[in-house]
This record gives C-alpha cells, sequence and structure tokens, in this order.
C-alpha cells in the first residue's frame, strides 16, 4: 500500500485529531511564522486570522503556554508569542498537549480492545495511516512548518 492509500485510509474512517488540536498546531504555526519580526499576537487577531472562537482560542492558548509550547505576557504590548528554543520542539508536543499521549494508539472503529492480536476489520490499514502520522507529528518541528507559511508557499486557512 502506497502513502496515499494509507492517508486516504486513514481519514476514511476516524479524524485522528480533535478540531481544538488542529487549531492548536495552526496556532502555534502562525506565532512562529511572527517569530523573526518579534511580533506578539492576542486572542482576538488568532481567533480572527484561524477563523475559530475566541473562547476555543483562549482556553487552548492558556494549556499551551502551560505546557512551555508558547510565551504569553500580559500588558498592554502583551500577548502570545513563541521564543527560539521553542521552535525546535516537535509538533507532537502540540498533540500532545491538547490531545494526550494516546492519540495514536486508538482505534478505527472506537474497540477498546483492538490490538494485533485482537483486530478490528481495518487494524492493519488504518494502522499503517496512523503510524505515518505518528512520525510525521514526532519528526517535523514548528520551525519546519512556518517557513512555508512565511514564503506563501503553504496557508493556515481556506
Amino acid at each position: 500500500m502506497n502513502y496515499i492509500v494509507y492517508l486516504t485510509t486513514f481519514f476514511k474512517y476516524q479524524h485522528m485529531l480533535s478540531y481544538t488540536c488542529k487549531i492548536a498546531v495552526k496556532a502555534v504555526i502562525y506565532l512562529a511564522s511572527k517569530f523573526e519580526t518579534g511580533e506578539r499576537s492576542g486572542i482576538i487577531e488568532i481567533s480572527a486570522y484561524l477563523n475559530a472562537s475566541e473562547h476555543t482560542i483562549g482556553k487552548m492558548l492558556q494549556t499551551l503556554v502551560k505546557q512551555d509550547i508558547i510565551k504569553s505576557m500580559k500588558g498592554p504590548s502583551g500577548g502570545f508569542y513563541i521564543i527560539r528554543s521553542q521552535l525546535k520542539q516537535p509538533i507532537m508536543s502540540i498533540v500532545q498537549a491538547i490531545d494526550g499521549k494516546d492519540v495514536f494508539k486508538t482505534c478505527a472503529l472506537g474497540l477498546h480492545k483492538c490490538s494485533s492480536s485482537h483486530p478490528c476489520p481495518v487494524h492493519k490499514e488504518y494502522k499503517a495511516g496512523r503510524d505515518i502520522m505518528e512520525n510525521l507529528f514526532k519528526n517535523r518541528r514548528i520551525m519546519d512548518l512556518c517557513g512555508a507559511v512565511n514564503n506563501g508557499s503553504a496557508f493556515l486557512y481556506a
């Protein structure tokens, strides 16, 4: 099975990441894209850019601050931002902060005891696609993704 078939299978059966997690990844990439200019961004700006509710953005950003994935500063010149060392974190750190450490261990059909020795009907194909996504998030860093946004070859909105 090739990469495209794995990903098709992967997305056909379950959306692996929660809505909040997808927004979190985009928000961190957005903040990383502003690293060179030193700009800080507020909840209203980020929610408008990502077309997400301010409530969702606010709660999610505070979680990311607590997990030291991003920084925040209060006051008139405050906002959310990212520092150089945080740019080196894998995307997986964002995923785990929002969706937990077991996000890549779940069954496509929601079975609690799905495994190689007790598989669901789509276990083999789904696991292959899930493993590809897990490796992608473990091996790609925040800084790897913001460059494409900065040069206009990738986008964070539809």
